[in-house]
């Protein structure tokens, strides 16, 4: 059955806003322990408040909800539950953006945050088996600046953050707007990557690529628009880190059964299947794989091409890759479809 090979398979996620992990009940708790007022009165009440006509209406929420994040402990709090559940759909590895200006814009420090999510990485190593890393985002719609200075917060936890990307509100924030900060990124030598083709257009994709110079484009399902930029992608390797039910409920696309994940497999991209904002958008990454699976009739071969692509497309070593590779081989001659 598919749904046994997508339960056993060793998985990388490489598109999770750590932020977008927030579970409604969390989000109670954590507001209930920091004295703070939330304007929904119950988990049901929030939930309900989920109905997203495009991403700006997600955003306000977002950014409502880091409201409740304030102490070191609450970051730990937030990253471990995400943890957990990433170990319960077998996850081995994990790529986790987080959006440091959402916070020190409220007065929280940048230590605060970094400290309480290296904590829960190093303890879920320890406990879980499941390794993690951070990717710093700067929020697109404010100014390159701001995204300077957070450059500049970053700088001290270096050891801490393995890479650099863009997110936030993509329409009318084009790539290019933070050139400098990126040329800076690179030189401090993070690994980049940035949100594009979303709700923005291909050319979007094409700034990324070559006047920010990413290695990994977050999204990219409008790069289908272009057939020339999709023959780069595919000669090139680029991944693509794509998010479908997070696409099905910002209304990218109004159907799953008319996702192009599958026609972007047949056209040799690089694509890998991620959750984005899964508390927000209901589905970790096995219900995203499940969902894809149903909508698009994606068989053995296209499960396994899409969780190989991810761990090739990760930052683990070497090492790790060539185990997870021969734990997919052992899982699919197990469960023999």
């Amino acid at each position: 059955m598919i749904e046994t090979l997508i339960t056993r398979l060793p998985k990388c996620e490489l598109h999770i806003h750590i932020e977008g992990s927030l579970e409604p009940e969390l989000m109670f708790a954590l507001a209930r322990r920091n004295g703070i007022s939330l304007p929904y009165a119950s988990v049901e009440a929030l939930r309900r408040a989920y109905r997203f006509s495009k991403l700006q209406d997600f955003l306000d929420i977002y950014y409502q909800g880091m409201s409740v994040l304030i102490t070191e402990q609450d970051f730990y709090d937030l990253a471990w539950a995400y943890l957990e559940r990433a170990r319960a759909d077998n996850l081995v590895h994990v790529e986790m953006f987080f959006d440091p200006q959402g916070h020190t814009s409220r007065g929280v420090a940048f230590s605060t945050v970094i400290n309480g999510l290296h904590r829960a990485i190093v303890d879920a190593e320890k406990t879980l088996g499941i390794r993690a890393s951070l990717i710093m985002c700067f929020l697109r719609h404010l100014d390159e600046a701001d995204a300077e200075k957070t450059l500049d917060a970053a700088l001290p936890f270096r050891d801490r953050i393995v890479g650099v990307g863009l997110d936030s509100s993509e329409a009318g924030h084009p790539p290019s707007k933070f050139k400098r900060v990126f040329n800076r990124a690179r030189e401090a030598g993070f690994f980049l990557s940035a949100h594009a083709g979303e709700e923005g257009p291909p050319e979007y994709i094409w700034e990324a690529l070559d006047v920010l110079g990413v290695a990994r484009i977050d999204h990219g399902i409008r790069s289908m628009e272009d057939q020339v930029l999709v023959g780069r992608l595919a000669r090139d390797k680029t991944a693509l880190t794509v998010c479908p039910l997070s696409n099905l409920r910002l209304k990218v696309v109004d159907d799953l059964a008319k996702h192009p994940l599958r026609r972007m497999l047949d056209k040799g991209l690089m694509v890998t299947v991620n959750s984005d904002d899964p508390a927000y958008f209901g589905g970790y990454v096995n219900q995203n794989l499940r969902a894809v699976s149903d909508a698009l009739g994606l068989g053995r071969d296209e499960i396994v091409a899409i969780v190989r692509n991810g761990i090739e497309a990760s930052l683990m070593t070497a090492d790790e890759k060539s185990k997870a590779f021969a734990e997919i081989e052992r899982v699919v001659d197990e469960v023999n479809l």
